[in-house]
């Protein structure tokens, strides 16, 4: 089994909900455990389209699924749950990606792991460390990587629970 985290985040309606049906669906995926919730954050919008805040978690799961078979999974749960190709960066009902599964370094058109914005996104790597704050990916700590960010629009939603 390998050890694989989640990024997702939301912006659309029922932001927090959204994410909790994810985490449920992917729970349900054959051969993925969920093996750790973070809490959930309110963050600011990233990208150049104006939009509305957003809720973002990280989960941590083990899986027997290949990178890409975990990728082709987690797009067709953000499929059903109603996301549809908009413009890149857009708002989304849901978005989940591929953080890093275990310690493989893969570049190909439609996976790149670890994610290419894994270091540099402080609404990624705030939730991640609340869950593995030890890890290393591919030999770079991940909180050393939190602790380079200005994590200051990062806040946790209190009595919000994945």
């Amino acid at each position: 089994m390998a050890e694989a985290a989640l990024g997702l985040g939301s912006n659309l309606g029922d932001k927090a909900g959204h994410l909790r049906e994810a985490v449920r669906r992917i729970g349900t995926l054959p051969s993925v455990r969920v093996v750790a919730r973070s809490s959930l954050y309110r963050t600011e919008p990233w990208g150049p389209v104006v939009q509305d805040w957003f809720v973002n978690a990280c989960i941590l799961v083990e899986t027997a699924l290949s990178p890409r078979d975990l990728l082709a999974a987690v797009k067709a749960i953000e499929g059903a749950m109603g996301r549809t190709p908009t413009v890149r960066w857009g708002p989304r009902v849901i978005d989940i990606d591929v953080l890093y599964w275990d310690d493989v370094a893969m570049n190909e058109a439609s996976l790149t792991l670890p994610h290419p914005g894994l270091f540099e996104r402080p609404f990624v790597l705030v939730p991640l460390c609340e869950i593995a704050a030890e890890r290393t990916v591919t030999g770079r700590s991940l909180m050393n990587a939190r602790n380079a960010q200005d994590i200051a629009q990062v806040h946790l939603l209190h009595g919000e629970t994945l």
